[in-house]
């Protein structure tokens, strides 16, 4: 399921960007408990805990780091998880998709398919 469309907006303005979000997707710490939001812009990929209460209202930045950080590999098998930044993560299976997108747009550019419209 897509994220939608005003969580996006509050997590833009919560992080003050003008960036295009690039990719955006909801995690868990690993285990349960508190709630992330990763959002991935030309220049960075922030973190923004949520906390245990609620999963769609931004509370604090948990991490800003560059664009060129990996966010994957995601493990799948009971579950889809991922470490990221010495913290253990765990995502929906429909977000695992997002995450090697995001990686390989940064890290294997010539593994992403060619535009099929690129004049558009």
């Amino acid at each position: 399921m897509p994220v939608p469309r005003p969580l996006r907006d509050r997590c833009r303005e919560f992080l003050g960007i003008e960036d295009e979000i690039r990719y955006i997707f909801p995690a868990f710490s690993y285990g349960g408990g508190a709630g992330f939001i990763f959002v991935v812009t030309d220049s960075q990929v922030a973190v923004i805990s949520t906390g245990a209460l609620s999963r769609t209202k931004p509370r604090s930045v948990w991490g800003s780091y560059p664009r060129g950080t990996r966010i994957g590999p995601v493990e799948t098998g009971s579950g889809a998880s991922f470490e990221f930044s010495g913290a253990s993560f765990e995502v929906d299976d429909e977000y695992v998709a997002v995450i090697n997108a995001a990686d390989a747009e940064v890290f294997a550019r010539d593994s992403l398919p060619r535009d099929p419209l690129p004049d558009l």
